[in-house]
């Protein structure tokens, strides 16, 4: 440890303190997840549905594309409903109907205001009132709201089927006609979304909140903020504002004890090494890389336009073949996909870098196996998921073999269990020549760091593990968060902190104890709000306050090391003119300037814009989320893959020059494209719906007379106009990748010292 111990010991401190919080507050998860009753029954006793059957009803749902047709608990896709709050408004409705005609016999809105308020009353003493016995493990309703229930669930048997009276309500919502073929599977479909909706509306015994912290917003049973949720957001913008006032005081003395950057030296050191059959190899992933990435973009296009010709792209109807739900799910594995190809790619090129400028023993067979094994799983994950969402794959294979149902975790769970075997694989890869170099004397501190994101990497995906095709969505929603959050946004993000570090150095551009205490610093201020702060995914996903306030707290914690990202992005940006070989590899250069803004900006402002609960409240599941979501993981992690591809066709292909026009055109076009999608559509459309799930209720939010108001449609139009501009970035940097390829791989006498040995 050295002169790092400090820092170190605070790297391992924080770590500690966050997973024991993580695990102990998990823990709360499976003990206060909302119960899936034994039986559901009505007063007289009849049967209305079974834990079994409920369950059964989440396969069926996740067999159409789960989060990827609207969204259960607030998690999904954006352009159907919410199923819970659409099936809890509609019986609410239905409930108010039924009681109107039995008690005065009219109709609910020919009722005065005193009638009205009474009925209210009523219904929710009925919805709110806990009914579950835990020792019969049976939950109660009345037969007035079992009729109620019986409306709302014939409404979905022929909303998800072909029904033609709700043809055009199917092509608002992006939803292809036979959703969901078989009417036995859409009655217990049916099940589950009513099953979400009544833990959504039932108040978890001894406290006045439901399962799901009252979530979603709903005046007719006053399902409004808790106090606590009030609380703990005024706490998380207190912590917020008192950590970045900290951070600065700190910076500001930290600075003062910063070492001078070394000379840069008259040559590229990394050039100094001849290129490894293993480097020559990489060619293919970044191929691969930009092949995905261009996939990704156009059916990206195409899940955008969905949402204003619902089952159709300018008049073709393709939605029999292509419809939103697969198309989403294609565009968000697409990205997972090729954002990790390149940091897998970036890694493989410096494990020779690490090894000394030479690849462990069969090093090149060893990433040509992984390649393949990349191609089979992203073949496997794409046709799984059509014949799944097509109803075509048998009902018991659809969950390991077609798709999972859950956002960003999609693909079937063999082609899961495959990806996660490919990581180790590559784990292994780079361990083979990490280890040999950590036995070498010298100062190893900013390797071990590398070596622990790596590990992390490696293994951390695993979580995915922890939850099957049946296991309780609370529960699910916990481990799903492991990866979406704790992976991508934790240990990845470490991992290109202290990749970009190492490659900095290497390049003798700074010196190695300012790489490897801003390395250590970095992970731990990251690791400590992003490690507790995974809870704020689950404010209302059937936990407890005290998860609330875990998340809150964190999360807010997570937004402080980024405003300090600008300073970064001038740091990286001004490497460029420490020597004059840098020119050479200024636009990798700039997408990591580019990674900086979109950090700070895309995770950072637009992040906390949704985090504090009482925010979350009210947007959870309106766009307001998809607009940190693109900023956020393009933005961070996608220029971040984009920079890392072109700084290894770079290298890999020595005489290669980047082509200005090209590069000028696709950096700046992207970058551009982005923030207009951002602002000129997603954010408005956002603020709409805000206001309109503030003022009326969540459901109002997702509804068709929101969604389909003259107002949005022109927005999601105008959205077009940016998804252009981005397209046509993104094409540019294809087929700069692809000239680059097309050069011939030559490799350069060594004029140096390895890095290694030299350092």
């Amino acid at each position: 440890m050295g002169k790092y111990r400090k820092l170190w010991f605070t790297l391992i401190g924080v770590l500690a303190v966050t997973f024991t919080i993580l695990g102990y507050f998990g823990r709360e998860v499976y003990r206060e997840a909302p119960p899936i009753p034994e039986n559901i029954v009505t007063t007289d006793g009849r049967v209305l549905m079974t834990n079994e059957s409920i369950l059964d009803g989440q396969t069926a749902w996740q067999s159409i594309g789960g989060m990827q047709l609207g969204s259960i608990w607030g998690h999904g896709a954006y352009q159907a409903p919410d199923w819970t709050a659409d099936w809890l408004h509609r019986e609410l409705e239905a409930w108010l109907e039924l009681a109107a005609q039995e008690e005065f016999g009219v109709s609910y809105a020919d009722l005065d205001g005193e009638k009205q308020q009474t009925l209210q009353y009523r219904l929710k003493q009925d919805y709110r009132t806990n009914t579950y016995d835990l020792a019969t493990d049976t939950a109660v309703v009345s037969e007035r709201r079992a009729k109620a229930m019986a409306e709302v669930n014939a409404y979905y048997h022929k909303l998800f089927s072909d029904a033609p009276e709700y043809r055009q309500r199917r092509d608002n919502y992006a939803m292809k006609e036979n959703t969901l073929p078989k009417a036995e599977r859409r009655e217990v479909m049916n099940q589950f979304f009513f099953w979400t909706a009544w833990a959504a509306s039932t108040n978890r015994p001894g406290s006045e909140a439901t399962y799901t912290n009252n979530w979603p917003h709903e005046p007719l049973i006053d399902n409004v903020p808790t106090s606590e949720n009030i609380v703990w957001s005024i706490i998380s913008v207190i912590l917020l504002i008192a950590g970045i006032g900290g951070l600065v005081w700190g910076w500001a003395f930290m600075r003062k004890h910063d070492e001078e950057d070394p000379p840069a030296p008259e040559q590229d050191p990394i050039t100094t090494f001849k290129l490894t059959p293993s480097q020559k190899a990489l060619g293919k992933y970044l191929f691969v890389v930009v092949a995905l990435f261009t996939f990704q973009v156009l059916v990206g296009g195409l899940t955008a336009h969905y949402t204003v010709e619902g089952q159709g792209f300018y008049g073709f109807e393709i939605s029999k073949w292509i419809p939103y739900s697969l198309s989403r799910t294609w565009h968000i594995q697409a990205a997972m996909f090729w954002i990790a190809t390149g940091f897998l790619a970036a890694g493989l090129f410096l494990v020779p870098i690490i090894n000394g400028g030479k690849d462990p023993k069969h090093q090149k067979l060893g990433v040509n196996i992984l390649f393949w094994a990349l191609v089979a799983v992203v073949a496997g994950t794409f046709i799984g998921n059509y014949l799944a969402i097509a109803q075509i794959m048998p009902e018991n294979l659809s969950f390991w073999l077609g798709h999972q149902g859950y956002e960003y975790v999609d693909l079937g769970r063999l082609w899961q269990w495959g990806k996660f075997l490919g990581i180790v694989f590559w784990l292994f890869l780079m361990m083979r020549g990490i280890t040999p170099a950590l036995k070498k004397p010298g100062d190893k501190n900013l390797l071990v760091l590398l070596t622990a994101s790596v590990v992390a990497i490696g293994l951390f995906y695993g979580a995915g593990f922890f939850y099957g095709e049946r296991t309780h969505i609370s529960v699910m929603e916990f481990w799903r968060w492991w990866i979406v959050h704790l992976w991508v946004e934790g240990f990845f993000e470490v991992f290109a902190t202290v990749s970009l570090a190492f490659i900095f150095h290497s390049m003798g551009l700074v010196n190695r104890s300012t790489a490897t205490a801003a390395s250590i610093a970095s992970a731990s201020l990251f690791l400590l709000g992003g490690v507790p702060g995974t809870f704020h995914h689950l404010y209302f996903s059937g936990t407890t306050t005290p998860v609330m306030a875990v998340g809150a707290t964190f999360s807010a914690l997570e937004v402080v090391p980024l405003i300090v990202l600008g300073y970064e992005a001038w740091e990286n940006y001004r490497l460029k003119t420490r020597a004059a070989w840098m020119d050479n590899i200024r636009w990798p250069l700039m997408c990591f300037v580019a990674v900086a803004f979109w950090n700070m900006f895309g995770a950072g402002v637009l992040g906390f814009m949704i985090n504090p609960p009482v925010s979350l409240y009210y947007v959870q599941g309106l766009n307001m989320t998809p607009t940190h979501a693109h900023a956020a993981l393009f933005g961070v992690y996608g220029f971040l893959a984009l920079g890392f591809a072109l700084l290894i066709l770079r290298y890999i292909r020595p005489h290669m020059v980047f082509d200005e026009r090209l590069m000028k055109t696709g950096f700046w076009w992207l970058n551009i494209g982005l923030m207009m999608m951002l602002l000129t559509s997603l954010l408005p459309v956002g603020l709409i719906q805000f206001y309109a799930s503030v003022s009326e209720g969540f459901w109002y939010a997702r509804s068709e007379a929101v969604m389909q108001s003259d107002i949005l449609y022109t927005l999601r139009w105008v959205r077009t106009i940016g998804d252009v501009v981005f397209i046509v970035g993104a094409l540019a940097v294809t087929w700069q990748v692809i000239k680059g390829l097309r050069e011939p791989a030559e490799g350069r006498k060594p004029v140096g010292k390895p890095i290694e040995e030299g350092a």
